[in-house]
């Protein structure tokens, strides 16, 4: 009867955790507008391999010559990596052209849905839409 029960609780952990954590996930559309198209170049300061995301962090230079702070998020690491790329793809320091979606929070700068292209036009997919390296 032991046994019966143990087996019980595990299968309820098994089927309700991964529920949780799939509904704990937010939509793209509930936190970037694709009415706010943002394009932009600026310096790599660091990438952060995390999950669920990977997060690109972009300096670029306003009018006042104060430096704005973007933070692209990509899609999931292994998604990435399966479709081309690297931990080594950018660098702190590469000069990149992002191309997104501002969030619908005015105040954030955060951006997602993002094409980064680096100084030599390679482009790496880091939305939901189609991932890979472009040559």
């Amino acid at each position: 009867m032991k046994t019966d029960k143990r087996v019980a609780a595990l299968a309820a952990c098994v089927l309700l955790f991964p529920a949780r954590w799939t509904a704990a996930h937010h939509s793209t559309a509930a936190e970037f507008d694709p009415n706010k198209p943002v394009t932009f170049t600026g310096k790599v300061e660091k990438v952060m391999w995390t999950n669920p995301h990977i997060y690109t962090y972009v300096s670029v230079k306003q009018e006042g010559g104060a430096d704005m702070v973007y933070h692209i998020e990509g899609s999931a690491p292994n998604t990435l990596f399966r479709n081309g790329w690297r931990r080594d793809s950018l660098h702190p320091g590469d000069t990149v052209t992002v191309s997104g979606w501002r969030s619908k929070n005015p105040e954030s700068h955060n951006v997602g849905q993002a094409t980064i292209t680096i100084a030599e036009g390679r482009k790496v997919f880091s939305g939901n839409g189609p991932l890979k390296v472009a040559e």
